[in-house]
């Protein structure tokens, strides 16, 4: 299949966020943009009864109205429509799994008829083989305040990227690496640690026990990203060891950032797919669109 962008539209405004979001992403990858909506009949009697007819020219007119927006904003982009049919995460997971990258609202219309609510990005983050990016209409790169979700780059720049030093994660620092050069901005990359239990109390009350462990993450992180320093030269780079909780510390520095980047292992619980508590901390706290990249 040909390289491309996937974005997951409904009516909400984050959907518009997505759309715009990801008109850009196709733009830098010089791929097309593909639209898909999924027909997902909802089952209640709280919803007013719409015959099918109706309900398909509405998506339809909605896929059309965005990708006429995008075209117009962005001359010379390819952009593809689709309607498909059958459940929201299932549908949306396979759409994902063939692209470059697929975007979603990060909230949707938080009603039956909507179907980029919570769970379904969340379904879809967890499985998906292919990173996907969660966008808000509020979000720093999203335009928020101006009325129009899209409308602006906002006040977010640089890219952010959280990683764990104990974790080969390649696919990880491929991805934001990439955007950051294709973006021509800057590169941050936090590693979060804390005193292993069997230090105790020792390593915040001894300064040389801290400073030590300090350092030794520091080094661990320096020999991590030194191989992709050199593959992307180019690429503005700083990092950091901090310690504490890896959550808090990239939900902070989201704040003022125009992405954020977090890894998800590529294995299965017992109760279906698995999102750590870090991806899931970020995606419901983060402001900034935030990209979750699996990897083995």
């Amino acid at each position: 299949m040909t390289p491309h962008v996937t974005v997951g539209m409904d009516e909400s405004p984050e959907s518009l966020a997505a759309a715009l979001w990801a008109a850009e992403e196709a733009a830098l990858l010089d791929v097309p943009l593909h639209l898909i909506h999924v027909e997902e009949w909802p089952v209640t009697a709280e919803v007013p009864v719409l015959s099918a007819e109706s309900l398909v020219e509405r998506y339809e007119t909605l896929l059309r109205a965005t990708a006429d927006r995008v075209r117009s904003e962005r001359p010379g982009l390819d952009v593809t429509t689709e309607m498909a049919r059958g459940r929201a995460p299932a549908e949306l997971t396979a759409a994902a799994n063939e692209a470059e990258v697929t975007v979603l609202g990060s909230r949707g219309l938080g009603g039956v008829v909507g179907f980029l609510i919570g769970s379904v990005s969340l379904a879809v983050v967890g499985r998906a083989r292919r990173p996907v990016v969660l966008v808000r209409s509020g979000s720093p790169s999203s335009g928020a305040g101006s009325g129009d979700p899209g409308s602006g780059s906002g006040s977010g720049s640089g890219i952010v990227l959280g990683v764990d030093i104990e974790q080969p994660c390649d696919p990880l620092l491929a991805f934001a690496f990439g955007e950051a050069a294709r973006r021509d901005e800057e590169l941050r990359v936090l590693h979060s640690w804390s005193p292993s239990p069997a230090y105790g109390y020792t390593a915040i009350l001894d300064p040389a026990v801290g400073s030590g462990l300090g350092r030794k993450a520091a080094e661990g992180l320096a020999g991590m990203l030194r191989p992709w320093r050199s593959k992307f030269p180019a690429v503005r780079v700083t990092e950091q060891a901090v310690v504490g909780p890896a959550a808090a510390a990239l939900v902070d520095a989201s704040r003022s950032a125009g992405l954020l980047v977090v890894g998800r292992r590529s294995r299965r619980s017992p109760v279906g797919p698995h999102l750590g508590h870090v991806a899931h901390a970020v995606i419901h706290h983060s402001p900034a669109p935030v990209a979750v990249v699996p990897f083995e």
